[in-house]
């Protein structure tokens, strides 16, 4: 302790200039944008240089996963390259090619360096930003399912708004009916979700297979969700659905982001109803 005091006392102009140092950079950087812009853009890119360090000692240990993953992709894919749809009388179905006529959606691929899935607020940082085209509000998938919604946006980086986020409201309907809810997580599980505002009609058991609902310009309509693991019925209404994730989602790696082409004529057109 004495050599302590001892130091402090014998370098205290020293110590005093470096202290009005950083105080003077914190000021210069707060008062000024475009110092403020220069200094996140450093951390964010420092930032996301540590995580990408931190994520590939990670991989070692979810490399298993992470290939079981890219397989049941890539065997999908092959699949439907060599499919040659034929009907009862063998005579080749005409396939139309989708590149020739409207595209809907594009896909980005890209990677999970940093993953919480233990808090009540929980974000993904990736790999991709506004170099790559990655905008807010875009969302994120992979082979199993989907993973969350494009949050804030760096050059090279971006965070992602975890479905395990006290703030996340998905759309979702089952898949053998067109009866709608609202998927959210209660903060426990981190493979198990919610459903709300699921009508009684909609007739629910246990096994049956959520989708994405398609109500939004975020998420296409069908992609795979989980299943309805249980449920109950209070005053004619269902209570405490769970869904069983496809993902594990305390293990992502390769994701996709989602753009869709037609987002801003969407929005445009419902922002213009709305004012009629």
């Amino acid at each position: 302790m004495q050599q302590i005091v001892h130091f402090i006392i014998k370098y205290k102009y020293f110590l005093l200039f470096l202290l009005l140092e950083v105080i003077a950079v914190s000021l210069t950087i707060r008062s000024h944008s475009y110092h403020t812009s220069k200094f996140v853009n450093s951390a964010n890119a420092l930032t996301g240089g540590f995580y990408n360090k931190i994520n590939s000692v990670r991989e070692y240990s979810n490399l298993k996963t992470y290939n079981e993953q890219l397989l049941e992709e890539n065997t999908r894919l092959k699949n439907l390259l060599s499919i040659k749809e034929m009907d009862t009388s063998n005579t080749p179905i005409v396939v139309i090619d989708s590149n020739k006529y409207h595209q809907k959606y594009s896909y980005i691929p890209a990677k999970v360096i940093k993953n919480q899935y233990h808090k009540k607020y929980n974000y993904l940082t990736i790999n991709k930003g506004a170099e790559q085209n990655i905008k807010p509000d875009l969302g994120v998938i992979n082979s199993r399912g989907i993973i969350g919604i494009v949050n804030t946006v760096k050059n090279n980086y971006a965070t992602v708004l975890s479905i395990l986020n006290d703030n996340s409201k998905i759309n979702v309907r089952l898949k053998k009916s067109m009866h709608f809810g609202t998927m959210h997580w209660d903060g426990n599980d981190p493979n198990i979700l919610q459903l709300i505002d699921l009508p009684i009609r909609a007739n629910l058991k246990q096994g049956d297979t959520i989708v994405t609902g398609g109500m939004s310009t975020i998420f296409p309509e069908g992609l795979p969700v989980g299943i309805i693991s249980s449920f109950d019925i209070e005053n004619n209404a269902y209570k405490d659905v769970n869904i069983n994730l496809f993902n594990d989602m305390t293990a992502v790696g390769p994701v996709y982001i989602i753009m869709n082409f037609d987002k801003e004529e969407i929005l445009e057109l419902e922002e213009t109803t709305l004012n009629e």
